[in-house]
């Protein structure tokens, strides 16, 4: 099976956790013989690492399969991740599926693979997810200019709407000696960011009396990294200490995602999130305090079971309130075995595309306003590549820029003069 000759392909579907845990799955195959081509062109192999939040990634999974039968009726092909996890069985009956992996069993693929030489019958290897207790570090390397590094498995939230639980576990997550160790070798490895990430990042440590404060307080020493990005924390997880370290950090960059999901606090109280309105205000007004300049994301779900046009318009107006700079905005997504599911009074599909429209349409506001404020002032870029004869790449406070005149080599830290909003970037110029 591992013979140089064998073409694996991957495709990563979802978030960042899956994308650090596609790069240590394919990173052993090569290790072991295996030739990666792309998803699209004709492999001996399909990997897919798949997602589960919405029924609409279900279905890309579907039609992935399909895809890679169609470029290689004999190929085998494995499904991985989240979907894996939650819908085995329907997975298998799909024409072309060799192998299904559940969470615990997809970082062992390579033995997997082997046994599948035996028969010809699909395959479904998953544990209870109960069972599951140990964690895997996972970090993309050689992919990019910053690499993500997986710090925090699993939720022990039970959120209504969420099917993670169920997917990944119970939280858990490595020592602070481990991850600090693996960070250093991505520094020297030569990446210039690390984003931290993970299912609820803001509760590491808590399976062995650690925090996550602990965690960027020692990260902030390491050598050879330029830039720390935490990728999502919840409220209720992002403590003023938190925040306050990272306003005098040199290394933690001025960026926070902070999900919100609902601006009603019934709807925040039906979903079951730990958190108030007031107290999500409130985290908002403190960073902006102490960072002016950093950049706030929010995620959104509109539609949820019960949410009323005067909800809906509460989220609305607390959202145009806040002082932040993008919105991920999300169509609530009925999931099997969630509590959201069973729940009466469901949106109407249309209802919920007006509301996706208008909260789309404040986010593009939003980030206007925000880059335009950084119109005539100078940042630092991480230069990522180039399109169209122009360097690439994001300031530390997330705008995406790009670079007009002087070219700069990928993954360096320049000054850059950000000169006009083009809408999605700015223009920007080397000084």
């Amino acid at each position: 099976m591992s013979t140089p000759t064998t073409r694996i392909a991957f495709h990563t579907m979802g978030c960042k956790t899956n994308f650090s845990e596609t790069s240590v799955i394919s990173s052993e195959m090569l290790r072991n013989g295996f030739q990666e081509v792309s998803y699209k062109v004709e492999a001996d192999i399909y990997v897919l690492n798949t997602c589960s939040v919405t029924e609409n990634a279900d279905k890309e999974a579907r039609k992935l399969i399909r895809q890679a039968r169609r470029l290689n009726p004999f190929a085998k092909i494995a499904v991985i991740g989240c979907y894996a996890q939650l819908q085995p069985d329907q997975i298998s009956r799909i024409p072309g599926v060799d192998l299904v992996l559940g969470a615990a069993e997809k970082f062992n693929l390579l033995s997997h693979l082997h046994s599948l030489n035996e028969d010809n019958e699909s395959r479904i290897i998953r544990s209870p997810i109960n069972n599951i207790s140990s964690f895997q570090p996972s970090y993309t390397n050689g992919e990019r200019t910053r690499s993500y590094l997986k710090v925090q498995d699993g939720c022990n939230y039970s959120c209504s709407f969420c099917t993670i639980p169920l997917a990944r576990g119970k939280s858990r997550s490595d020592t602070i000696k481990n991850t600090v160790k693996i960070a250093q070798n991505i520094a020297d490895s030569g990446s210039k960011e690390i984003v931290l990430t993970g299912i609820n990042i803001g509760d590491f440590g808590s399976d062995n009396d650690e925090s996550f404060l602990q965690l960027i307080m020692i990260l902030d020493k390491i050598k050879g990294v330029e830039r720390f990005r935490i990728s999502s924390i919840e409220p209720n997880l992002l403590s003023d200490e938190i925040i306050s370290f990272c306003a005098d950090s040199n290394k933690f960059v001025p960026h926070f995602h902070i999900p919100l999901q609902s601006g009603s606090d019934s709807i925040l109280k039906s979903m079951k999130r730990r958190y108030t309105t007031e107290l999500y205000k409130s985290r908002v007004q403190y960073i902006k305090q102490l960072i002016p300049d950093c950049c706030i994301g929010v995620d959104v779900i509109v539609g949820y079971p019960g949410e009323k046009e005067d909800h809906f318009e509460e989220t609305k107006l607390l959202l145009e309130s806040l002082n932040i700079s993008y919105l991920h905005v999300f169509s609530y997504s009925q999931r099997k075995d969630t509590v959201a599911a069973t729940l009466k009074k469901q949106v109407k599909k249309e209802e919920k595309e007006y509301r996706s429209k208008t909260l789309h349409r404040l986010s593009n506001q939003k980030k206007n306003v925000f880059y335009n404020q950084y119109e005539n002032t100078i940042r630092p870029v991480l230069i990522e590549g180039s399109k169209n004869g122009k360097s690439q790449g994001f300031t530390d406070n997330y705008i995406k820029v790009n670079i007009e005149g002087k070219m700069s080599s990928q993954n360096s830290i320049v000054p850059v003069l950000l000169k006009s909003n083009k809408g999605n970037y700015m223009d920007g110029e080397i000084i």
